[in-house]
C-alpha cells in the first residue's frame, strides 16, 4: 500500500537536499524516499508536472536529474556583459537566439573579492571576457535569473562590428553592415581611420560616434580578408562567430611530427573487409563497416556487425597542443565553400583517414545482433584495419539496385549484401522503438567554380544512407552502455522532450487544420510519428514536419545523462566521428582506459566537473557553428536570387510576428520577410493562439503554413536578407481567437528605418516561432550530423 502523499514543499525541501549533497535525483529517487508505489507515484508524476510548470523543478522522466527544463545548465560558458549600477559585473549565455528563445536571461557575478582567497581562483574577468561560470538560480533578484560563480576566464571576446568596406573617391569609405539588424545604418569611414583597407575587404570597425540624424563613424582595427568572391562569403561567418580557422604553429608542428601506428597493442584485422561509405565528395573517411550472418546456432537469422573508427586518440594527446586546440573549436564546420577542420589536415585527411587499401589504426565495435534486430551483444577493439574498398552512397546504393559500376559489382555479393540483409534486421529493432521519425527534405549548394551559387538541390534520401546511420547509432549506444558498466566517466549526447509551453504551441498549430493533440499520456517520440502520419501526403507535410522540429529541445553534450528523446533511447554518446568532433574523442579515450588498451585514454585523475566544463564548451561551439553554417548559406542563396529583383516566387509562410510574415520560398529553401505595413490598406493585428495576422477591417488573415505567392523586392546579399512583397491573397473573413489578447500593429510602428528585414528587434527571416534547433542525427559527417547534415 502507497505511503501518504507528500507535499509540495515536502517534495522541494527533500529535492533541494539531495542537490546540496551532490546526488542526483529523479522520480523514482522521490517516489522510493517517500515510500510511494502505485497510485502515489502517478500523483508524484502530476505534481513534478505542475512544479515544473511554475519553474519549481521538473524533469519527471526515467533516471535523469531533476532540474527546471528550459533553465540553464549548472555550468554554462557565457560573456561578460557590462556592469550594473552597483558596479557588480553581469553576464549572458554566449550563444543565445533571441529569435527562438527571448531576452537573454542575466547573470550576476559573483565579485572577485568573496573567492579570491580560495585556492586557484579564476582570476577578475573583464568586459567582453568570455567565462565558465557555475550558476545558481535566484528568483528575480533585481532582475537577474541566476548567479555565476567564474570557474575559468576562457579569454576575450573581441568587441568588434563587422561589415564590408566601400571605397569612396575622396580617400574615405563606407562600412555596410553584415548583421541582418543594421541593415540600412551604414556607417562613415573618415580619411585617414580606413587603415589598409581595400574596396571590397570584410572589416571591424570601433564606432567613434553617433549621431540622431546622420550615420555614425567608424575607425577601421582590422582587416579580415577580400570579399571579392562569394568564394570568401563564409569568412563573414568565420569572424561574426570567432570560430578559429588558423592552426597554432605548434599545432601544425606537432601533427607533422607523428608518425603512422603500427600493430604494437592492436588485434590484426587487415584481412576483414571492411569499407567505407561516404559523400562523393568526401576527403576523410572516418568510419567502416562489415557484415556477416552469425555463424552461431543459438542464435538463428542473427547477424555480426563490425563499426571500425579512426584512431585519433592514437595521435591527439591529452595535455598535447593538438589536444587543446581540438578542445577550443570543438568540432569542424561546414561551408558549402569551404570546411574549418577540427585537426590538421595531415591527422584529419591522412593518418586518420581509413582509406582504401592503406593499414590504418582503429577502435572497433562488433555488435551481435538477433534475428529481432534487438543487440544480443557487444565487444570493443583497437586493431590495425585495412579497407577493402572506399565507395559513395550512390555506387552502393546502385549496386544493390542491380545498376552499379564496375567497382561497387565487385563486392555487391561478398560484402553489400550482407551489409543489406543485416541493416534490414538492425531496422525492425528500430522501428519496433519509434524514435522521431520527421521528413523535412534538406537544401544543398551546389556552387560554381567562382564559389558562387549554380542550382539547389535536395538530394534523395538512400537507403545506403539510413544503414550507416543505424550502425552508426549502435556503434554509439554500444559504447556508452560499455563505459556505464566500467563505471567511467563519459560525455553523452543527451536530448530532452519538448517543453510544456512548445507543446501547447503546436497543439494550437494543429488545432489550426483539424487535428487535436492529446493532453494526457507520456510523452514519447511515437505522439510526434502519429501525426506525422496523419498529415502524409498532404499540402499540410512539409509544414508540420518543420512545426514539428521547431517543438524538439536542442540536443546537448553533457556529463550527466539524461536520455535522448528524439532516439528514444535511454543512455547515448557519440563516438562514431572523433575526426569532427570533441565529443567522440573524449569517449575513445575513456573507452581505452576502461579497456586497458593503451596509456592514452582517459586519465585517472579526470573528473566530473571537469567533463562539465568540456561538455558547456563543445555544446556551445556546436551551437556557434550551426549559426555560422545557417548564415552563410542565407548569404549565398541572397547571392543567388540578388539578379532576380521583381521575380515572383511561391512559398509558405514560415512564421508570423506583430512586425510583420516570414516566407520560406519553395526550391531553393530562402528565408525572406514581409513587412506588415505591406500587406495592404487595413490595421493587422497579431493572434498569437492562431499564429496570424488579422485585419481589424477586413478580417483578410495571413497564418503559419498558408501557400502565398512573393514578388522579391529587395536583396541585402552581405545580410543573407531577402524582402518580399506578397501578391497571393490572404484567409478571407477570419477572426482572432476568443480570449487572446492581440496586439494591434499601427502603420507608425511598421517598416521603420532598421527593421525592413527582421522587425523590431531584428528577428532574421524565417527564425520567428518555437525554436528551430532540433534533436538531429546521429554520428557521422558535422557535429552532431549524420553524413546527410541531419543532427542527434
Amino acid at each position: 500500500m502507497s505511503a501518504p502523499e507528500p507535499s509540495r514543499q515536502a517534495i522541494l525541501d527533500f529535492v533541494e537536499s539531495e542537490r546540496e549533497a551532490g546526488r542526483e535525483v529523479g522520480r523514482r529517487e522521490i517516489a522510493k524516499a517517500f515510500g510511494l508505489s502505485g497510485g502515489g507515484k502517478i500523483w508524484l508524476k502530476r505534481i513534478l508536472k505542475e512544479l515544473e510548470e511554475e519553474g519549481e523543478t521538473g524533469g519527471d522522466g526515467v533516471e535523469r536529474p531533476v532540474h527546471p527544463r528550459g533553465a540553464l545548465p549548472p555550468v554554462l560558458l557565457c560573456e561578460i556583459k557590462g556592469k550594473d549600477r552597483d558596479g557588480d559585473p553581469f553576464a549572458a549565455p554566449l550563444e543565445w537566439n533571441e529569435a527562438d528563445q527571448g531576452a537573454p536571461p542575466r547573470i550576476l557575478v559573483e565579485r572577485q573579492r568573496e573567492f579570491r582567497a580560495k585556492r586557484h581562483a579564476a582570476p577578475a574577468p573583464g568586459i567582453g571576457d568570455h567565462v565558465l561560470l557555475k550558476l545558481t538560480r535566484l528568483k528575480g533578484v533585481d532582475g537577474f535569473a541566476y548567479s555565476g560563480r567564474v570557474l575559468k576566464v576562457m579569454g576575450k571576446g573581441k568587441a568588434q562590428v563587422l561589415g564590408i568596406f566601400r571605397a569612396l573617391p575622396d580617400g574615405s569609405g563606407r562600412l555596410i553592415p553584415i548583421d541582418k539588424k543594421a541593415q540600412g545604418r551604414e556607417a562613415l569611414i573618415p580619411r585617414g581611420q580606413t587603415g589598409d583597407a581595400q574596396d571590397g575587404d570584410l572589416v571591424s570597425v570601433a564606432l567613434r560616434s553617433e549621431s540622431r540624424f546622420g550615420p555614425p563613424e567608424a575607425q577601421v582595427r582590422e582587416r579580415l580578408g577580400s570579399l571579392k568572391s562569394e568564394r570568401a562569403v563564409s569568412l563573414i561567418a568565420i569572424h561574426a562567430h570567432g570560430i578559429p580557422h588558423v592552426f597554432q604553429p605548434a599545432t601544425i608542428a606537432e601533427a607533422e611530427a607523428v608518425r603512422p601506428a603500427g600493430t604494437a597493442g592492436r588485434e590484426d584485422w587487415r584481412e576483414l573487409p571492411l569499407i567505407t561509405i561516404d559523400p562523393a565528395d568526401a576527403k576523410d573517411h572516418d568510419d567502416a563497416v562489415h557484415a556477416a550472418p552469425d555463424d552461431d546456432p543459438e542464435n538463428p537469422g542473427g547477424h555480426v556487425v563490425t563499426v571500425a573508427i579512426a584512431d585519433v586518440a592514437a595521435y591527439v594527446r591529452p595535455g598535447s597542443s593538438l589536444d587543446k586546440e581540438a578542445l577550443e573549436r570543438g568540432n569542424s564546420v561546414y561551408f558549402p565553400d569551404r570546411v574549418v577542420p577540427m585537426l590538421p589536415e595531415r591527422i584529419s585527411n591522412d593518418l586518420c583517414s581509413l582509406r582504401e587499401g592503406e593499414d590504418r589504426p582503429a577502435l572497433a565495435v562488433r555488435l551481435v545482433l538477433k534475428a529481432d534486430g534487438s543487440k544480443k551483444s557487444h565487444s570493443f577493439h583497437r586493431v590495425l584495419m585495412r579497407s577493402a574498398a572506399k565507395l559513395s552512397y550512390q555506387q552502393a546504393q546502385g549496386a544493390i539496385d542491380g545498376q552499379g559500376d564496375e567497382k561497387a559489382g565487385a563486392v555487391r555479393d561478398a560484402i553489400l549484401m550482407p551489409l543489406w540483409a543485416a541493416y534490414g534486421v538492425a531496422a525492425r529493432a528500430r522501428d519496433a522503438r519509434q524514435p522521431l521519425d520527421l521528413d523535412l527534405p534538406e537544401r544543398k549548394l551546389v556552387l560554381k567554380a567562382d564559389g558562387s551559387v549554380d542550382r539547389v538541390i535536395v538530394p534523395e534520401r538512400l537507403a545506403a544512407h539510413k544503414l550507416i546511420e543505424e550502425f552508426m547509432i549502435l556503434a554509439n549506444v554500444a559504447a556508452s552502455e560499455t563505459l556505464e558498466k566500467a563505471g567511467s566517466l563519459l560525455i553523452y549526447r543527451c536530448h530532452d522532450e519538448p517543453s510544456l509551453e512548445k507543446m501547447r504551441a503546436l497543439g494550437e498549430v494543429l488545432a489550426s487544420i483539424g487535428i487535436k493533440l492529446p493532453k494526457d499520456g507520456v510523452l514519447r517520440p511515437v505522439l510526434f510519428n502519429r501525426i506525422l502520419a496523419m498529415i502524409k501526403g498532404s499540402e499540410n507535410e512539409t509544414f508540420i514536419n518543420e512545426v514539428v522540429l521547431r517543438t524538439q529541445a536542442q540536443a546537448e553534450y553533457v556529463a550527466e545523462n539524461y536520455g535522448h528523446f528524439g532516439l528514444n533511447l535511454r543512455r547515448y554518446a557519440h563516438f562514431t566521428s572523433p575526426i569532427r568532433r570533441y565529443a567522440d574523442l573524449v569517449v575513445h579515450r575513456a573507452l581505452i582506459a576502461a579497456l586497458k588498451a593503451g596509456d592514452d585514454g582517459l586519465g585517472r585523475g579526470t573528473t566530473l566537473e571537469a567533463l562539465r566544463e568540456v561538455s558547456t564548451r563543445i555544446s556551445a561551439a556546436e551551437r556557434r557553428a550551426m549559426a555560422a553554417e545557417r548564415e552563410t548559406t542565407d548569404r549565398l542563396i541572397a547571392h543567388f536570387l540578388a539578379d532576380q529583383i521583381g521575380s515572383s516566387f511561391d512559398g509558405r509562410i514560415g512564421g508570423v510576428n506583430r512586425a510583420g510574415l516570414f516566407v520560406k520560398l519553395d526550391g531553393t529553401g530562402a528565408d525572406g520577410f514581409i513587412p506588415a505595413s505591406t500587406l495592404g490598406a487595413d490595421y493587422y493585428r497579431y493572434d498569437e493562439a492562431v499564429h496570424a495576422l488579422i485585419g481589424e477591417r477586413t478580417g483578410e488573415s495571413f497564418r503559419l503554413g498558408d501557400r502565398v505567392h512573393v514578388k522579391l523586392v529587395e536583396a541585402a546579399p552581405v545580410a543573407g536578407a531577402l524582402r518580399f512583397e506578397l501578391l497571393s491573397e490572404g484567409r478571407q473573413g477570419a477572426s482572432s481567437s476568443p480570449g487572446v489578447r492581440a496586439g494591434r500593429t499601427p502603420f507608425s510602428a511598421r517598416g521603420r528605418p532598421g527593421s525592413t528585414f527582421g522587425g523590431p528587434g531584428g528577428r532574421a527571416p524565417g527564425k520567428s516561432g518555437p525554436g528551430r534547433s532540433g534533436p538531429g542525427k546521429p554520428g557521422k559527417g558535422k557535429p552532431g550530423t549524420s553524413k546527410s547534415g541531419k543532427r542527434r
